[in-house]
Parts: structure tokens; C-alpha cells; sequence
């Protein structure tokens, strides 16, 4: 539990510095419990999603489910924001895959039960 507690810290600390990209509502509500700030949800097409984070010219924390449906999105996502020179932040997204939790809005539950 002390590296979730450290993962924690850190992405509340980078999450004013950066977009946090997840997929649903219930996933930014989720991280929003843990205290992290500037959550994006993937509520508009995705032209739509990359064209505001270019404008924002903020790094990006991708925080995309790790089932199939998220990793397709993260195909998808990934390399347009790098075509416009958006830094990408996968840090996190690669810690959660060292874990059993596969959703996002899953995190609180999953805290309890540890």
C-alpha cells in the first residue's frame, strides 16, 4: 500500500501542473475523492478532446482504463497528442498495470479492500 500512497501523492502534486485524461465521469469522480485536480473526461469527440489539450499546452496524464476498450482509446489518443508535441505523462497508467485494478473508478473500492 505505500507505493499506491506514494503513486497518490505524486499525481495529486503533477495534476496541478498537467491534464489528467480519463474516460467517464465516475472515473474523474473517483480521483477527485483522492484529491486530484485538472481531470478531463473523454465527453467529446476526440478531435475535440486532443484540439483542447494542444490549446491548454500542458503536459497530459493518461489515465485510460486498462481493459480493452481503454486501450484501444489509448492507441488512439496517444499518438495525435504526441503529433502536436504534447508531453505525455504514462507514469501512472504504467503503476496501476503492476496491479490488479483494471478501471479507473474502481480506485476507491479497491483502496478499501487493501
Amino acid at each position: 500500500m505505500k507505493d499506491f500512497d506514494e503513486w497518490i501523492k505524486k499525481l495529486r502534486k503533477d495534476s496541478k501542473k498537467a491534464i489528467v485524461l480519463v474516460e467517464g465521469i465516475k472515473d474523474r469522480r473517483a480521483l477527485e475523492k483522492l484529491g486530484i485536480s485538472n481531470i478531463m473526461i473523454l465527453k467529446k469527440p476526440l478531435y475535440a478532446v486532443i484540439e483542447e489539450i494542444v490549446s491548454s499546452e500542458m503536459p497530459c496524464i493518461i489515465l485510460l482504463d486498462l481493459d480493452k476498450a481503454g486501450k484501444i482509446l489509448y492507441s488512439k489518443i496517444v499518438p495525435r497528442l504526441k503529433h502536436f508535441g504534447v508531453k505525455i505523462i504514462d507514469d501512472y497508467r504504467n503503476f496501476l498495470f503492476t496491479t490488479k485494478l483494471r478501471q479507473v473508478e474502481g480506485i476507491i473500492n479497491w483502496l478499501k479492500e487493501l
